[in-house]
């Protein structure tokens, strides 16, 4: 007797959700963890690293969609590289997106604690930060219609801040403060600067999570990444050049509220903008916040069902429709990275696990257009093959920087996957079929390929 169909995700979001997703997801990333990357390279330095990540960025995102709207799977880059590689290389992108996104969820806790204890110093920032993990699994366990809409309202209000930021800082910009020391580590600092650049996009790949939420994801979905890709450009060069004249930049790299400080720098301690500034600026964190509990919700809901991880995580609630022990689960790993990590480290983890899955991607694409030339793409990526080449160059440089500059981080990342692909052989994992639908095409394709 067949098993009955699971219960199925709601196909409810509009570009617009997916935009307000994308950027919402993302947007953290321009109040924190980049000027991390001015301790180790400095203002031109750093600022050659965005450039470079940026290109990174966009030559990816033109080919990564090609993958989501041609299979829009909760899966992601985990569902793109079952279908390309099979099971282990679906284990590796499915492990790698895990930890990118499980990690950027407590690290974004940490500086929502920070600038809530920048208001209130008497509230302190980890048990902010653990408030908001319960809060925002509550949300997304409402509804993924009801998320978007929130996503919506706060990223709107996140842009306009940066927008204002921006406003507010100009008149007090100095080259001779952006010029200070530029570049005091050399060539050597860019590359050390590379995974905080990436805290500028990391998570935009995130809205393939939730493809199988998309009415006509096919036409929808380049909307959303497109548009989502151009705001951030804006908005993190905007705010890193303005911010690094403001005053001395190494008293701003090594905070996790450097957008605050940036402002009291220019209008003193007294001043009302100062403390303003700092209220509305939970909403960029909560805006990425909220978005990285949604995809990585996602990701475990996807691995679940498909057998690679306990199904009782694939579980959907039968009024919300919200994959709900999937949120626990993520809640979990945030709660005790909050209590193990500092913000930098957590950061470069969670860097290291979008750069990894950065890479399947673009290995999937190329080896789907040779397997499948028939798969229907609605979108296709511009100057194939050279945009998807240059993404995957720029990443293994990263990756190569990483591991040299971050030895400690980089041993436990690969640690961690060495463990998990022997649980997976031993479980006997990469001999069972995969059982959602999608999988199981790919199944068939990767068979009748290789007879």
């Amino acid at each position: 007797m067949p098993n009955p169909k699971p219960e199925q995700l709601k196909r409810v979001l509009k570009p617009i959700h997916l935009w307000a997703i994308a950027v919402g997801l993302v947007i953290s990333g321009e109040y924190f963890g980049w000027n991390f990357g001015w301790a180790v390279s400095g203002t031109i330095g750093f600022l050659i690293a965005t450039v470079i990540i940026t290109i990174m960025y966009v030559t990816f995102i033109f080919s990564y969609t090609e993958l989501t709207a041609a299979i829009p799977h909760a899966g992601g880059a985990f569902a793109y590289a079952y279908r390309a590689m099979g099971p282990f290389g679906g284990l590796i992108a499915g492990y790698a997106t895990l930890i990118d996104f499980l990690f950027a969820t407590p690290a974004i806790a940490i500086a929502l604690g920070t600038y809530l204890n920048f208001l209130w110093p008497a509230i302190p920032a980890l048990y902010s930060a653990l408030f908001f993990n319960v809060v925002f699994m509550v949300i997304n366990y409402l509804g993924v219609k009801e998320s978007a809409i929130f996503s919506v309202f706060v990223t709107v209000l996140a842009v306009a801040e940066l927008l204002l930021f921006m406003g507010i800082v100009s008149p007090h910009f100095k080259v001779s403060n952006f010029m200070s020391r530029p570049m005091p580590f050399g060539w050597a600092g860019v590359f050390a600067a590379l995974p905080f650049a990436v805290w500028f996009y990391l998570a935009i790949e995130g809205v393939a999570m939730v493809a199988e939420e998309v009415k006509e994801p096919k036409q929808n979905i380049p909307k959303g990444y497109i548009s989502a890709l151009g705001t951030l450009i804006v908005l993190a060069f905007g705010v890193m050049v303005l911010t690094g004249g403001i005053t001395d930049w190494r008293k701003l790299s090594g905070v996790s509220d450097p957008l605050p400080e940036a402002i009291r720098y220019a209008l003193g301690n007294q001043n009302n903008l100062t403390r303003i500034f700092a209220g509305i600026g939970l909403f960029g964190l909560i805006a990425s916040f909220h978005g990285t509990i949604l995809a990585s919700s996602r990701q475990v809901f996807a691995m679940a069902r498909s057998g690679y991880m306990p199904r009782v995580l694939s579980a959907v609630n039968h009024r919300f429709k919200t994959p709900h022990w999937a949120l626990v689960a993520g809640g979990i790993v945030s709660f005790i990275a909050l209590f193990s990590g500092k913000a930098d480290q957590i950061v470069s983890i969670s860097v290291l696990g979008a750069v990894v899955m950065y890479m399947l991607s673009m290995i999937s694409l190329f080896i789907l257009r040779k397997r499948e030339p028939r798969l229907e793409r609605p979108f296709r990526a511009p100057v194939f093959p050279v945009f998807p080449a240059i993404a995957l160059l720029i990443c293994v440089v990263t990756l190569v920087a990483m591991v040299y500059f971050y030895l400690f981080l980089s041993l436990c990342f690969f640690a961690g996957l060495a463990l998990v692909i022997v649980i997976f052989m031993l479980a006997g994992k990469h001999k069972t079929k995969i059982t959602d639908d999608v999988m199981l095409e790919t199944a068939e394709v990767i068979t009748s390929t290789s007879t």
